[in-house]
């Protein structure tokens, strides 16, 4: 605490160094016009330095950097407070996580950092989670084009959507056997993307399917069902992945049938066109034997997978043991004709060995 002393009481301390009074009145005034001095220098001296220091933020270019601080402050805040929402599976906290994201997105979406892109994925996969309900009961309720319109914005905002692409390739193809082909073109690129995934390895749920091997399955025997007619060859393979798969499709008789139908119109018609084309007319030779050979070879094919068909839609056969189709006794017996008639064709017009053939045909393993 400074002790203040007034000129009265200083004039008026005793001692052998007491000043006479107009001594002491000069060296009083003295030091007040010291102090007075002091404080206008240190006045002086504040304002200037406040005025510089004004000077200083205008001019500074580096004063912005306190605004983009600031900035990165509230980012980094909405940023933490949707992490640790987003943390819990509990519903609630998904959903304050979902309405946190959507708050940051709102200031910061137009930024390509790490923080924006994870935010904006989450804010993707929880509408496609709650839009799957509404996808679900429209393909529940058998409306295959409320379906396709609910499930193509989901699959605009998360294209590699497995379950997304599956319940549309289901719903196409459901769509196709009642007759509709308006979404057939749709179905194709949808089973074939859902089909690519599994093969990459990138799928790790398999909803809406039982599991992996029932959805290669289904999607394969999908595929081929809507390219039997307009690309058989790439028909074929597709049905011969889904017969080799552990699904109802191992033991289905129409895929099978399917089969045999589409080499016959794939690679058998047109080898066998080539064929006459080039052989027709000449005399036998190695090359016209190795084109001979290769024809039998897709007969056989085609033989087989007939036979299959006919063989799995017995209807002596345990019920347990039959695939996703049932044949009628009429369509069975189409079926067996055309088989009749196709082993006959290779056969030297004989249908000998046929009923050994199509009662030990699922003994033997697939060509």
């Amino acid at each position: 605490m400074i002790q203040r002393v007034s000129y009265q009481s200083f004039c008026a301390q005793p001692g052998k160094n007491e000043l006479p009074a107009r001594a002491a009145l000069s060296y009083y005034l003295s030091m007040r016009n010291l102090q007075l001095l002091l404080l206008s220098s240190a006045a002086t001296t504040l304002v200037l330095f406040g005025f510089a220091s004004g000077v200083s933020a205008q001019s500074d270019p580096r004063n912005p950097a306190m605004a983009s601080q600031r900035f990165d402050n509230d980012k980094e805040y909405r940023y933490a407070r949707f992490s640790e929402y987003k943390q819990s599976p509990s519903p609630e906290q998904q959903k304050r996580a979902y309405q946190a994201a959507k708050s940051f997105l709102r200031l910061y979406g137009g930024d390509n950092d790490y923080y924006a892109k994870e935010v904006k994925q989450f804010v993707a996969e929880y509408d496609a989670k709650a839009g799957q309900f509404d996808l679900y009961a429209a393909f529940d309720a058998k409306n295959y084009a409320k379906t396709f319109e609910l499930g193509r914005p989901l699959l605009a905002s998360l294209p590699d959507n497995f379950f997304v692409l599956g319940l549309l390739s289901e719903a196409g193809y459901e769509n196709a056997l009642a007759g509709n082909v308006t979404l057939n073109d749709e179905t194709i690129d949808y089973s074939r993307r859902a089909l690519q995934l599994i093969e990459a390895g990138k799928v790790s749920k398999p909803d809406p399917f039982k599991n992996l091997e029932t959805a290669t399955g289904f999607l394969n025997n999908a595929l081929g069902s809507l390219l039997k007619d307009k690309a058989p060859v790439e028909a074929v393979a597709a049905f011969s992945k889904a017969i080799r798969t552990k699904s109802i499709y191992e033991t289905d008789p129409l895929t099978y049938y399917r089969l045999g139908v589409a080499i016959l119109k794939g690679q058998y018609a047109q080898l066998s066109n080539e064929y006459n084309d080039k052989y027709g007319a000449k005399q036998s030779s190695a090359e016209q034997q190795a084109a001979l050979q290769q024809l039998n070879l897709l007969g056989s094919r085609a033989i087989d997978a007939f036979a299959r068909s006919v063989a799995l839609s017995d209807p002596t056969r345990p019920v347990a043991a039959t695939g996703v189709t049932q044949f009628t006794p009429e369509f069975r017996t189409k079926v067996l004709a055309q088989l009749t008639a196709l082993y006959k064709s290779f056969h030297n017009d004989s249908d000998a060995g046929l009923n050994e053939l199509i009662a030990g045909v699922l003994a033997k393993p697939l060509p």
